[in-house]
């Protein structure tokens, strides 16, 4: 059987498949039907605080593994993200990287305290977006497929800049914007979230065989913890017409302008081809976890007199339907990206400037 290959046909696969099923057996446990607890009855699973049986809570390595993981293995990703983020990168790849980064940063904290303000609402605004769902998924870019479109239409500076790129991996950005917009996140928070990450890059950038032993951890991590954020959810959530509408708006947001503006951001440095900045205008599968990683961070502000146990709760509260949205945005940009890179890729080929190439001579057409 090829399970893997079949669920990588899916855009953002071996994340949303595993947080679909999550949530199906959560769905199937919530419904407490008859025969299923009593067939998880029959072999010894104790029952919950509320006296039901339930799959996804049989105790031992099972529970701890597929429904109480989702923050260990995030905390994992991370450090093994961190050991990727490579010092030593060229000067124009590091131009490169940090225009990309800088442009979707700002992008998406613009739009998110934007949309926020016109709801007059940053938790539940317009088509229920929070603008904790909106930075989370506009300003984390699929390195992979960015590595992917980059090496086939783009140049090596391009995809060199993933380098930089992989900074905007997990919930720090997203913590820092909405720190910005007024949460009020004590310093340690920021280090709790920081900490594996710099740790990561440290031992990462100390010790070459210590970066390719982590490397399998930026992406082995991913289905298991997907799964267990999925177990904390209905399906239910999924169907609900304004989460499919908010992360479809989620989604061509972020290919647009995110696109767009890095776009812009290129032309003012005087960078013709505009492959990375369209390559990049998309929705990481890894922010699904950001959601539950900033309702953690909360927690440790609420925790520390810093932030009102109400407000901490809030940020919890957001975790089920902004993961949902974010899950929408991830396949839908997954779709819309590499439409967008082959439809730039054509127009500027008639334009005389070829993506595979370093330099540009502008104003002779490519015959494609």
């Amino acid at each position: 059987m090829q399970i893997k290959k079949a669920i990588e046909k899916v855009p953002g696969g071996l994340m949303v498949v595993p947080l679909l099923f999550g949530a199906l057996l959560n769905t199937v446990d919530q419904m407490h039907i008859p025969v299923v607890m009593d067939a998880l009855q029959a072999i010894g699973v104790a029952p919950t605080k509320d006296g039901h049986y339930e799959l996804l809570r049989i105790g031992g390595f099972a529970e701890a593994l597929f429904k109480n993981s989702a923050i260990a293995l995030i905390a994992l990703f991370l450090f093994c993200c961190g050991s990727q983020m490579n010092l030593r990168v060229g000067g124009k790849a590091l131009k490169k990287g940090a225009l990309l980064t800088a442009s979707k940063y700002f992008t998406g904290v613009g739009v998110g305290f934007l949309w926020g303000y016109l709801s007059g609402d940053m938790m539940n605004g317009f088509l229920g977006l929070s603008a904790l769902a909106i930075i989370a998924a506009m300003t984390n870019g699929n390195g992979g497929m960015y590595a992917a479109l980059t090496s086939q239409y783009g140049n090596r500076s391009d995809v060199g800049a993933v380098a930089v790129l992989s900074l905007n991996d997990g919930p720090f950005f997203t913590l820092m914007a909405l720190g910005m917009l007024g949460a009020n996140f004590p310093v340690i928070a920021f280090i709790a979230v920081l900490l594996p990450i710099g740790i990561g890059m440290l031992l990462g950038n100390l010790d070459q065989d210590i970066r390719e032993f982590l490397k399998p951890g930026e992406f082995l991590p991913v289905p298991f913890f997907a799964f267990a954020l999925g177990a904390g959810m209905d399906f239910a959530t999924f169907l609900k017409m304004e989460v499919l509408l908010a992360g479809l708006a989620l989604g061509l947001m972020t290919t647009i302008l995110t696109g767009f503006t890095g776009i812009i951001v290129f032309k003012i440095f005087r960078e013709k081809s505009q492959i990375a900045p369209i390559s990049e205008a998309s929705t990481a599968g890894n922010a699904v976890g950001t959601p539950a990683a900033i309702a953690a961070a909360a927690a440790v502000a609420s925790g520390s007199g810093m932030m009102s146990a109400a407000d901490a709760q809030a940020y919890q509260d957001l975790v089920q339907i902004a993961t949902a949205q974010i899950s929408i945005s991830t396949l839908t940009t997954a779709i819309l990206c590499p439409i967008a890179v082959i439809i730039v890729d054509n127009w500027q080929k008639k334009r005389g400037i070829d993506g595979k190439q370093e330099d540009h001579t502008a104003g002779k057409p490519i015959n494609v």
